[in-house]
């Protein structure tokens, strides 16, 4: 569950409802109940399935409807490795929608765009798919999407863990820093973690360091990685300053950092195994 996109989909369909009535039409709706059960299916299934539902929504008429299914389908495509035809089709579709939605009358301003654009370069800038949208407001979404990288560079925190251990991200130079944002609530975060744990002890002899962040109450975090018997390091970020320092809008996020404090990479969602070591590759493990 990437919290922001989730979120953030749910709300602009109620900032669009607050200024125009909404409904589904029976298509519609259909596909809404499909994106619903995308997370009971097997991954391949999930994939086919995702892939057909972009095209689905693509012939779709233009509007509000067909601009927030896209949306939640996007938000969705990326907790895990569904293939690139599959990310391809879904940021098409949502293109497709942006801009039809940007030729109807502006609702608030063109302000009920600004989810939209950040969603879909999310999908550009991070799984590297590849659309065809002339846009300010994309263009605007796609440089903010570039500073945070630059800001989650630059960024250092210093947290404890569950056992009162202090972290300090800078202090780790010479290690290969995995950093996760995650929270116990958050089921695509609870579905990689076993991977992480497998990472922990396959490389952590080699300098892999993970610190996954919380900004979750003590208890709850302890208990939840107790029954786990997860060994990586836990931090508790309460005040969440740490997450908005590194401007973190959705859970779960990783990044990697090599050994010299270089951020060569970033998941914006949910990483399968795969997916974990391909980033891991790009800061010197293998």
């Amino acid at each position: 569950m990437r919290l922001s996109a989730l979120l953030i989909a749910a709300a602009f369909s109620v900032a669009l409802s607050a200024q125009q009535k909404l409904s589904l039409s029976k298509e519609e709706n259909a596909i809404q109940e499909r994106e619903r059960g995308l997370r009971s299916l097997p991954d391949d299934t999930r994939a086919v399935t995702t892939k057909r539902l972009a095209t689905d929504i693509q012939r779709l008429p233009p509007g509000a409807n067909k601009l927030m299914l896209a949306m939640s389908l996007s938000s969705l495509s990326t907790e895990g490795d569904f293939g690139r035809d599959t990310l391809q089709a879904v940021a098409t579709a949502l293109a497709e929608a942006i801009q039809e939605q940007g030729k109807a009358a502006a609702i608030t301003g063109g302000r009920e765009l600004e989810a939209p654009y950040s969603e879909l370069a999310r999908l550009v800038h991070y799984e590297h798919v590849q659309v065809a949208l002339k846009d300010p407001g994309f263009a605007a979404a796609l440089e903010k999407t570039a500073a945070d990288d630059r800001i989650r560079q630059d960024a250092d925190f210093t947290l404890q863990d569950l056992e009162g251990k202090q972290w300090t991200l800078k202090q780790l130079r010479g290690k290969v820093v995995l950093v996760n944002f995650w929270a116990t609530w958050c089921p695509p975060c609870r579905k990689e973690m076993p991977d992480l744990e497998k990472l922990h002890q396959r490389f952590g002899q080699q300098g892999l360091v993970i610190l996954a962040i919380s900004d979750e109450d003590f208890d709850k975090v302890k208990a939840y990685i107790a029954q786990g018997k997860y060994t990586y390091a836990i931090l508790l970020d309460p005040g969440r300053a740490v997450n908005e320092r590194f401007h973190i809008e959705g859970i779960p996020k990783s990044l990697v950092y090599d050994r010299t404090g270089k951020l060569v990479a970033q998941a914006p969602d949910m990483r399968t195994m795969g997916q974990f070591l391909k980033m891991l590759e790009q800061a010197g493990l293998r």
